[in-house]
């Protein structure tokens, strides 16, 4: 939790709801609010938590992201669970990119900044990370495969999350279908649940 230090490290999440709290503020900010030390605070949170505390440091730098885009074999993913912006995920707040990390590649590293082309950030979401994790009939648009489809306009896909307000959609996705069933309509949930657990070579059932 030290590894950014006290004003590199924001709280984010909470199990326990007394300490939702702080949800947002820097773990320094909490530690003087708390009269103690960065170390014992951070500490105090997990133990009271009987968590790991959900936290968001700020350690990386602009340029070697660009850099790291550039590389031919760097695929994406957004390391983040599902979240929606409306009932129990208000509760706690979370990583931006849980809202806006494709979006993001997409509008600002693709369109404004021209780090990389759009058909290879395409690449990098879809048949890069399939053909990685060896997950089959996926990553593509092909015969006999499932159909994972979104349609979204490059002159307005952006990501409106932030740290700050971090339970914001993006915008210019127009239609998703997933497992060939449509479940975003111009920008409107059809009500379908088509979504399936997806496994690679590496997963056992259990005994």
């Amino acid at each position: 939790m030290l590894a950014a230090g006290g004003d590199g490290t924001l709280l984010v999440g909470f199990k326990n709801e007394a300490l939702r709290m702080y949800t947002g503020k820097t773990l320094s900010e909490v530690a003087k609010q708390r009269g103690k030390s960065i170390q014992d605070t951070a500490m105090d949170l997990v133990v009271e938590d009987g968590s790991r505390v959900q936290v968001v440091y700020f350690l990386m730098s602009e340029d070697n992201v660009k850099q790291q885009l550039r590389q031919p074999w760097v695929s994406l993913g957004s390391d983040a669970s599902f979240m929606s912006a409306e009932g129990v995920f208000l509760k706690t707040s979370t990583h931006p990119r849980a809202y806006g990390n494709f979006a993001r590649l997409l509008g600002k590293y693709v369109r404004d900044e021209h780090v990389i082309p759009m058909e290879e950030a395409i690449r990098r979401m879809t048949s890069l990370p399939a053909d990685t994790l060896r997950i089959k009939d996926r990553g593509r648009l092909a015969r006999r495969e499932f159909a994972d489809v979104v349609i979204f306009d490059p002159k307005t896909i952006a990501d409106l999350a932030t740290y700050e307000k971090p339970h914001q959609y993006a915008t210019g996705v127009r239609d998703v279908w997933v497992n060939g069933t449509q479940v975003l309509k111009n920008g409107e949930h059809t009500g379908a649940k088509p979504g399936r657990v997806v496994r690679g070579p590496g997963w056992q059932p259990k005994t």
